[in-house]
């Protein structure tokens, strides 16, 4: 941990000089850059992280339950951010910001990106599975470019005023295949996922872990006024659509995935344009990171540090690429900012390109939006 801490302490020392030396503070994308777990090291920060889960007996899914687990859909919803550890080979990083907004009366879902090749949509809704009423959790995407997508229904669920314990199994094989525990305590979040790493272990061992603080409910108010969020509605009928399956578990779109992507309603997609001013020919080869939130952040030239919570979608791209499709994105007004990384070493330095301009947009309900950022100052 010390050679950490000595990392980060240069980073912090290189942030400052920087600042000094410009009106424009670079550390507006610090948080841009710890999110995706590039410089700095989840021992380094200043918010409490949420409490472990206390041990909970759960009782199992009953039919005495109209809609077993429905809790969690009005508990989920907000903007989260925390730090992740994981046993994939993207591993850890110290913050994960996840926006959970309706989509309908009876289904929360999150879309968000790493890079062109890795990204995840979760979503919980109401499922009908074996005559009953359940919160199923779908939780799919790309890893390393290629696709999956898991389903996953309630079946033990403990609720009280100081926590609310929700886990979600696999449809099929339950949780020997694997599961998601899904933790909740006043402001604080844990999400846990185990597998049994394709079938090659007799049980279900740790996946990862995310402790997520709650940031922002305001981003999310808007989608729950115009559905009536939440509401005892049914959204799948599972009744057949698992039977003779192996596993509820999907590797492609065209694999018959029972609710992708693009059949869930609400959301649209924005596409964003990225330039760089002055004729900069940027290197094909660096990167660029593009930050979206709900409120802006710079006024004048000062950084709204209190805005930083409303952080929503983020992503690593090609200098080369010049724009990127935001799909599934929640309807809504926008900030874009935007990162050009000169020197490749993941963090601010001299000669790194930011926008310094609000690029505001507005996306409507299944719509299309457009917006660009002009990288327009370097770093001194």
């Amino acid at each position: 941990m010390g050679n950490r801490q000595s990392a980060i302490a240069i980073i912090k020392t290189k942030l400052t000089k920087a600042t000094m030396r410009s009106q424009f503070p670079p550390y507006l994308f610090l948080p841009l850059l710890t999110v995706l777990g590039l410089a700095l090291s989840q021992c380094d920060t200043d918010d409490p992280l949420p409490p472990d889960d206390t041990p909970v007996t759960p009782p199992k899914y009953s039919t005495v339950d109209s809609t077993f687990g429905f809790g969690v859909l009005a508990k989920v919803k907000g903007i989260w951010n925390g730090p992740v550890t994981s046993t994939t080979p993207l591993g850890g990083y110290p913050e994960w910001i996840v926006d959970f907004r309706p989509i309908s009366a009876h289904q929360v879902s999150a879309k968000n990106e790493l890079d062109t090749q890795n990204d995840i949509h979760m979503s919980f809704f109401i499922a009908k599975h074996n005559g009953s009423h359940r919160v199923c959790f779908r939780n799919g995407g790309s890893f390393a470019g290629q696709t999956r997508v898991s389903y996953f229904l309630a079946d033990s669920v403990s609720e009280s005023d100081a926590v609310s314990y929700y886990r979600f199994s696999e449809i099929v094989k339950g949780t020997s295949r694997a599961y998601t525990e899904v933790i909740l305590k006043n402001d604080s979040l844990i999400l846990k996922a185990f597998t049994n790493r394709y079938n090659t272990q007799a049980t279900s061992t740790p996946h990862m872990v995310w402790r997520a603080k709650l940031q922002d409910t305001t981003s999310a108010a808007g989608a729950v006024a115009v559905h009536d969020f939440p509401k005892k509605e049914l959204t799948k009928d599972f009744t057949e659509i698992f039977s003779g399956q192996a596993e509820a578990i999907f590797y492609s779109i065209a694999g018959g995935d029972p609710y992708p992507e693009d059949a869930q309603p609400y959301l649209g997609q924005t596409t964003i344009n990225y330039s760089f001013a002055g004729g900069f020919a940027p290197d094909p080869n660096k990167k660029v990171f593009l930050m979206i939130t709900t409120q802006p952040l710079i006024s004048g030239f000062s950084i709204n540090q209190a805005n930083m919570k409303y952080r929503s979608r983020y992503v690593i791209l090609a200098a080369s690429d010049n724009s990127f499709t935001f799909n599934y994105m929640h309807p809504g007004t926008y900030y874009l900012y935007a990162l050009y990384d000169a020197d490749g070493n993941m963090t601010f330095s001299s000669g790194d390109r930011v926008s310094t301009v609000n690029t505001s947009f507005s996306l409507t309900a299944e719509g299309t939006a457009n917006a660009s950022a002009s990288m327009n100052f370097v770093i001194p």
